[in-house]
């Protein structure tokens, strides 16, 4: 089988292509460049498309002896996922755009054209597990990485690999020394590649702008605080909101709501921020067809934690989901992504763009 991998310049991405070498496929190592001045961005452990990166991946190619080759997605990749996360700030909303660059571009522009080339797979560094088209969650519960995987159709997952899924990292390294790759020590990637300074406030502000609002109490409506662009907030939230001091309770307050169309973010006490129904858009089913009727699962909210027991249902394109205990911190934009419950509850079953949630009590 031909194999293209993706290789980041990372450790995982370095043994993910080891290993399809290993298994007797032809593979061919590309490093996407995804961004249009890579010299900019910083390097070492803060990144994952730096010049350094580019230069990683090579070297490794190098030591697996196959070919290598740079592939150039940065117009996609600022379409897709630059511009959609700052739109989406905008709008009050708090993507993911991990999530969205795996939708758009690793398992779409990059799998399309790979697909073109002839290649049967497109292979990379993700913690997660396919089994017989089945997308499971990674052996290492802590880098388990299914949660942004589950917004890939059937289609993706049939022409996927993820070959360290089923080992634990510190394993991962250790081969990777084994190997020989310079890469095995090498810290892993943090923060949002795209935002050099790692300030994403200050990254959001200079595209977006001044556009001023109000914090209020979600409960009296007092207002509290002037604030600069709701773009500086997410639901759940508790430092930085420019209020003093806790609530009359002396309890800490959180951001409950944001109203981007009246620059209004609502906040309020811990309590205010359960949730017992979630409202989600663009639902993708991972075997290709939606249940025919209620579904019991497990939901996850994001990438690390927020978990918790549920009912699911399909309604038009998107899905409802009511929660057997609530949830907090659950803000639109990110995604719910659905599990198998119980003794299996490593299956991804689905996922959704959260666009809503309710506060009435599960049924």
């Amino acid at each position: 089988m031909r194999v293209l991998a993706a290789m980041s310049g990372g450790v995982d991405s370095a043994v993910a292509a080891a290993r399809a070498v290993d298994a007797g496929h032809d593979v061919v190592g590309v490093h996407l460049a995804l961004s249009t001045a890579p010299g900019t961005l910083r390097t070492g452990s803060r990144g994952c498309c730096s010049k350094e990166d580019a230069g990683d991946a090579r070297r490794a190619a190098d030591v697996l002896g196959i070919p290598f080759y740079v592939w150039d997605f940065a117009d996609r990749f600022k379409e897709e996922v630059i511009d959609d996360f700052v739109e989406s700030y905008a709008a009050g909303h708090t993507p993911n755009p991990c999530l969205r660059c795996n939708e758009k571009i690793k398992f779409a522009a990059l799998a399309d054209r790979a697909v073109a080339l002839g290649f049967d797979a497109v292979a990379t560094g993700h913690y997660a597990r396919l089994e017989g088209g089945v997308l499971r969650r990674a052996v290492d519960a802590g880098k388990d990485q299914s949660y942004v995987l589950g917004v890939l159709t059937a289609d993706q997952l049939a022409r996927a690999m993820f070959p360290v899924g089923d080992t634990p990292k510190e394993r991962i390294r250790a081969e990777a020394a084994e190997r020989g790759l310079a890469v095995a020590d090498k810290p892993d990637s943090h923060d949002i590649c795209f935002i050099p300074s790692g300030d994403t406030r200050a990254f959001l502000g200079a595209r977006i702008g001044v556009r001023p609002g109000r914090v209020v109490d979600a409960r009296s409506g007092a207002v509290l605080a002037e604030h600069e662009g709701v773009h500086g907030f997410t639901v759940g939230q508790r430092k930085g909101l420019g209020i003093a001091g806790p609530g009359a309770d002396g309890r800490p307050r959180y951001v409950t709501a944001i109203e981007p169309d009246t620059g209004t973010v609502k906040v309020g006490s811990a309590e205010d921020l359960k949730v017992w129904t979630i409202r989600a858009e663009r639902a993708v089913w991972s075997s290709g067809t939606a249940p025919a009727g209620p579904l019991e699962c497990v939901v996850q909210v994001r990438a690390h934690g927020g978990v918790a027991a549920a009912v699911a249902e399909s309604v038009g394109t998107g899905l409802e989901v009511t929660l057997r205990e609530p949830l907090t911190g659950v803000a639109t934009g990110q995604a719910v992504v659905l599990y198998r419950p119980a003794a299996a509850g490593d299956i991804v079953l689905g996922s959704g763009t959260i666009a809503g949630t309710g506060t009435a009590t599960a049924r």
